[in-house]
């Protein structure tokens, strides 16, 4: 018969191996040593209540026939001493909380090995990248020749790495919010939810942006709450502490929200233009599944994104991120990358992934099993279908004409009213 203790070793042992594919080291000495005071603290509380008890009972006993004085004093220094420990085991906790918040998903194993994005392993390509007979300009000249983007108001009003858009492309943009919501809810069987912006402290933790990331956030600390850096967020946590039924799985939900970030890691990266804000938009995809799904569903969500680009006839690329780009809670990703001729390369402009139990353990997010007792944790998944502002900027980029005008997407020109060209 195997011995349970060494299994658990072997167990953590292929854990941390897997972890390293992310380049995360657990410092197993620290966290066993946090363990074993945990439990020799709590022992000791234990041992002093039963104590106590025993006491408390002899007082009880004697107190009308001898002096309890000295068993009264001996319960006060119990008392005392459970006290000491009660505030040293709080703080025990907390360190191990620390320590297993910090703790990434566990890749899946079809991820590849890698370091960075260099090692990302391209799945598919789709649309012919356009040949140009005359000079490429950027989103930043062709949008503001157009009067459409302006950096300098945004400046004026909220400093750096803000944009404000104005006339046909401020339209452009709300009619590529409406064309998503409408093909992703129309034709993906998603169902659209408005949700808050602004989400407490256990909304962040429960998705993994917190404590992790937390230079990162936009926090109003006085009141407790963070701007979102994704809809993701308060969506996934529509169902924190809930416990669904299986019969109503999958559930699918589509929002468009504003999204805020400080960018604190991408200091002097994409300085110009919109490709990286501290206020954006997105239209997100968000999955729960029941256990066993998720890679059928990353599938079909991953499907449904490149849907968008497809029907604006804007050429990308999928690829599967390496151990070393995947993201915190993330098991398995997919990004998706426009091409953009400015650059004479593809970026990405969709991020789909699936968390297994990771968001739903956090979140106490469960499901019920008829065949099963107890409830069971859901599996989620979420991915951008799409970012606004980079769709934008690739529809401006490779619809460009050479006096500066820009071709409407077909798709599109519903939802401008006819227009056909921007000019």
């Amino acid at each position: 018969m195997n011995d349970p203790q060494v299994f658990k070793e072997e167990l953590i042992a292929q854990t941390l191996k897997k972890l390293s594919k992310k380049g995360y080291q657990l410092d197993i000495d620290a966290l066993n040593d946090l363990e074993e005071n945990r439990k020799k603290l709590q022992l000791e509380t234990e041992s002093l209540q039963a104590e106590r008890n025993q006491l408390s009972k002899d007082i009880a006993k004697k107190i009308k026939t001898e002096d309890v004085s000295p068993l009264k004093n001996k319960v006060s220094e119990i008392n005392e001493r459970i006290k000491s420990i009660a505030d040293a085991l709080e703080q025990v906790r907390a360190q191990l909380t620390d320590i297993y918040l910090d703790i990434p998903n566990v890749p899946d194993d079809s991820v590849p090995d890698g370091k960075d994005e260099d090692d990302n392993i391209e799945i598919r390509s789709h649309g012919e990248i356009r040949a140009f007979d005359f000079e490429i300009k950027d989103h930043v000249h062709l949008g503001e020749a157009l009067k459409g983007i302006a950096f300098d108001q945004a400046a004026k009003l909220s400093g750096s790495r803000f944009v404000v858009l104005k006339g046909n492309l401020a339209k452009l943009n709300r009619a590529l919010i409406n064309f998503m919501l409408d093909t992703h809810t129309n034709e993906h069987g998603y169902q659209e939810v408005n949700v808050p912006q602004l989400v407490k402290t256990e909304c962040m933790v429960g998705t993994g942006q917190l404590p992790k990331f937390a230079e990162d956030q936009f926090s109003l600390n006085e009141d407790g709450l963070s701007l979102i850096p994704t809809a993701e967020v308060p969506v996934t946590n529509l169902h924190r502490d809930d416990i669904l039924n299986k019969a109503d799985l999958p559930i699918k939900y589509v929002a468009y929200t504003a999204c805020f970030r400080r960018e604190a890691g991408a200091y002097g990266k994409d300085t110009r233009g919109m490709i990286r804000l501290h206020q954006f938009e997105k239209v997100e995809l968000v999955n729960f599944v029941a256990q066993g799904e998720a890679e059928n569903a990353l599938e079909s969500l991953t499907n449904n994104a490149e849907a968008i680009l497809q029907k604006l006839g804007l050429p990308y690329r999928v690829v599967a991120l390496c151990g070393g780009d995947l993201g915190f809670s993330a098991t398995k990703t997919y990004d998706i990358e426009v091409w953009m001729p400015s650059q004479n390369k593809y970026r990405e402009i969709s991020s789909c992934s699936h968390f297994g139990q990771f968001q739903a353990r956090r979140m106490k997010a469960r499901y019920r099993d008829e065949n099963i007792k107890k409830p069971i944790l859901l599996d989620t998944l979420n991915g951008s279908g799409l970012a606004v502002g980079r769709t934008l900027v690739a529809i401006l980029e490779n619809n460009q004409n050479s006096d500066g005008s820009i071709n409407v997407p077909q798709a599109l020109i519903p939802y401008m009213g006819g227009l056909k060209t921007i000019t």
